[in-house]
């Protein structure tokens, strides 16, 4: 089976889940969209309105100024996977419980293994959580951190600039860096590959 087709199957049975609380109160459970072949995953929290409504993550504002970002790093959205921790929306926008983190946990998992993404950016300190226990979001942001042959750089949530226009700078600042994280991973890389061997000279005799 194609990595495309275990993502296929993969999203059918986040819309089909019933594994917690979430489940009864959603209307659409939302997987995650993007290329499996992306080199930079976005992990947010959890749907909002507008993506419980659509069953797509970061429709709302929150997306649009997502979008803006990528943009302004010659990114769109089909150039780069996105999804959340908890693939259904907490009642209210509440932050996740930790039994319905756990629950999507094999999910997000499967979604790492089967992307293999260059560079992780998790959006907000729930995600953060992860990668980062016990750090402030306001301490470690964009500051990224090597987890085997990839990066994963801490960066607020999109909304927080919304709610907080301070914040606004700062997000922007730290998507410029991702182009650069990219360059040093493949860059690296390529260092790391093995040489060609020499072609053996073929005897005339």
């Amino acid at each position: 089976m194609s990595s495309t087709d275990e993502m296929l199957q993969l999203e059918t049975e986040v819309r089909a889940c019933q594994n917690c609380a979430l489940a009864d109160t959603r209307k659409n459970a939302v997987p995650g969209e993007g290329p499996v072949n992306a080199k930079i995953m976005l992990i947010g929290e959890g749907p909002g309105f507008h993506e419980n409504e659509q069953g797509r993550p970061f429709v709302g504002a929150a997306g649009k100024f997502l979008e803006e970002l990528l943009s302004a790093i010659e990114l769109g959205r089909d150039d780069v996977y996105i999804t959340n921790v908890v693939k259904c929306r907490p009642p209210g926008n509440r932050d996740p419980e930790p039994d319905e983190i756990e629950a999507c946990q094999k999910y997000l998992d499967r979604q790492i293994q089967l992307i293999n993404p260059r560079v992780i950016v998790t959006l907000g300190r729930i995600s953060m959580a992860r990668w980062f226990p016990g750090a402030k979001i306001s301490a470690i942001h964009g500051q990224p951190r090597r987890v085997g042959t990839r990066m994963v750089v801490p960066m607020f949530h999109p909304a927080a600039a919304l709610h907080h226009p301070k914040y606004r700078p700062q997000i922007v600042e730290d998507f410029n860096k991702l182009p650069g994280f990219i360059e040093k991973l493949e860059s690296e890389a390529d260092n790391s590959a093995p040489a060609e061997p020499p072609m053996e000279q073929m005897s005339l005799f």
